[in-house]
């Protein structure tokens, strides 16, 4: 008998061994921090899904867009990152990440994952099911190469892949492209309309449409028909309106079959995307290459992208002060451009690189000496600042007798904010109540004390607080009778 609850899956081994993430806490380091201390930009140093985890407290439904390159799993060796996983641990590497950036993504937001042939498919079964399958928007296609690969024994791959979700896809609409002056150069007034500038489309078609079919008189006398098996797209008053209106071009002699002159104002701001990105519009490797070059000469990395490539993407799936976000920040080029289009960013880094290349580059665009890349383009003269954060270590370890213990390098502050996060609290000490150091809701509160708690004292803090209040305490030795006190509580 069949299973009427199967559902279409990716399954592969390891899938459902998906360990419990401690929710660490971040801790800044102002030393590396810089600029404006008001900034919310962040900088995080550590293991991406850790850190993710970190986040997911503060900044669920909060990310506009998730533009992450995480490692293809080619086989090759790649000095930055460990891009040979096994297919099997790849996806589940994969997995836990995109779930909680799903629950980070705003409702209108999107994720862009840059992917190559290898693994391009199965992650996007794996999306499908994290998403659902509805909510796919697009595989864009970028040309990340110029010339062929002599040397490739089968086809020379020259393209990337960038699959596009949707938090929900019946709210989220992307954005328009600038139209390029190449676009508006099309346009003329070789009769000087004072419309302005225009341009001539077909008045034809092939559709069946009944009342299209007749003939016009032109200027000159010359009469037009519509041609076989075709058309015009107006009906006979509509059009006697259109060439009354001098919306209708029969050429500079009055003699051409007549054309539709469509005005270069009444162009809609904006155009749509197509899902073939060139490189001559959005950069390839080697433009990302040059452009890391200008900030690390001496490393530079291995897989880059160009920021014109990132800067279409937040074009079309943000606006100005949105959060974006990146977990496989790499050379830094999503958190760069996002802070020269004026959107608040995140971005999470590991290896070595985000002091590197990371760091140093997000200075040089804070300071405005990166001129590279999209800063002519959108004048970018340098300001704002970064905070550069790295995990907490677990908050539990064991001593040389094999007992849990709290890691010595917790402060009073420190263990406070991680109870906090671990109880589900966010930690926001009251200035003048001792005991409200963090809430989940208005009236909800929680305390974290290393003192031996007594009777007397769990008294005292129930004296001060209201009828519809309500705590939670968290201490590390209690007096037995207080117990019974606690159940009493609000």
């Amino acid at each position: 008998m069949a299973n009427n609850h199967q559902k279409l899956e990716l399954t592969w081994i390891g899938k459902d061994n998906q360990p419990k993430l401690e929710p660490r806490i971040l801790i800044e380091d102002p030393e590396k921090s810089y600029r404006d201390k008001n900034s919310e930009n962040m900088l995080i140093y550590g293991d991406n899904l850790l850190a993710l985890k970190a986040l997911e407290q503060d900044f669920a439904g909060e990310i506009k867009c998730a533009c992450i390159d995480p490692p293809y799993n080619t086989g090759n060796a790649f000095e930055h990152y460990d891009d040979g996983l096994e297919h099997s641990i790849w996806l589940s590497l994969m997995k836990p990440r995109i779930e909680i950036i799903h629950k980070l993504l705003r409702d209108d937001g999107t994720l862009w994952i840059f992917i190559d042939d290898d693994e391009c498919h199965y992650l996007k079964v794996l999306c499908d099911e994290i998403f659902g399958r509805k909510n796919f928007v697009n595989n864009v296609i970028w040309e990340k190469k110029f010339s062929p690969q002599n040397d490739a024994k089968w086809l020379s791959d020259s393209h990337d892949h960038i699959l596009v979700y949707a938090k929900n896809k019946d709210i989220w609409r992307p954005n328009l492209l600038p139209r390029s002056e190449d676009m508006d150069s099309r346009y003329s007034n070789p009769d000087n309309d004072p419309r302005g500038s225009w341009t001539s489309s077909d008045l034809t078609a092939q559709d069946p449409f009944e009342y299209g079919v007749y003939e016009i008189v032109g200027p000159t006398g010359k009469v037009f028909s519509p041609g076989n098996n075709r058309h015009w797209v107006y009906g006979k008053e509509k059009m006697e309106e259109l060439i009354a209106g001098k919306r209708i071009w029969f050429g500079a002699l009055g003699n051409n079959k007549p054309r539709f002159k469509r005005f270069l104002s009444e162009v809609q701001e904006g155009i749509v995307s197509k899902t073939i990105w060139y490189r001559t519009e959005v950069g390839d490797n080697q433009e990302a290459k040059r452009e890391i070059k200008a900030f690390n000469d001496n490393d530079v990395f291995a897989t880059p992208k160009p920021e014109r490539l990132i800067q279409r993407i937040l074009t079309l799936a943000t606006n100005p002060g949105d959060w974006v976000l990146d977990s496989f920040l790499g050379s830094g080029t999503t958190a760069a451009v996002a802070h020269k289009m004026g959107r608040r960013w995140i971005g999470i880094e590991l290896g070595d690189h985000c002091h590197t290349h990371c760091l140093q580059r997000l200075k040089k665009v804070v300071d405005g000496t990166d001129q590279g890349g999209i800063s002519k383009a959108v004048n970018w003269q340098g300001g704002g600042g970064f905070k550069y954060y790295y995990l907490a270590p677990s908050l539990l370890k064991k001593d040389k007798h094999g007992n849990w213990i709290i890691d010595e390098r917790y402060n009073a502050d420190m263990l406070a904010a991680a109870m906090a996060k671990h109880e589900g609290f966010r930690y926001c000490p009251d200035e003048q109540i001792y005991w409200k150091q963090g809430r989940s809701t208005e009236k909800d509160y929680i305390f974290i004390t290393t003192q031996f708690v007594t009777v007397q004292f769990l008294d005292k803090i129930h004296e001060e607080m209201k009828p519809d209040e309500s705590l939670l305490i968290c201490c590390k030795s209690f007096q037995e009778t207080a117990k019974i006190v606690t159940l009493v509580l609000p």
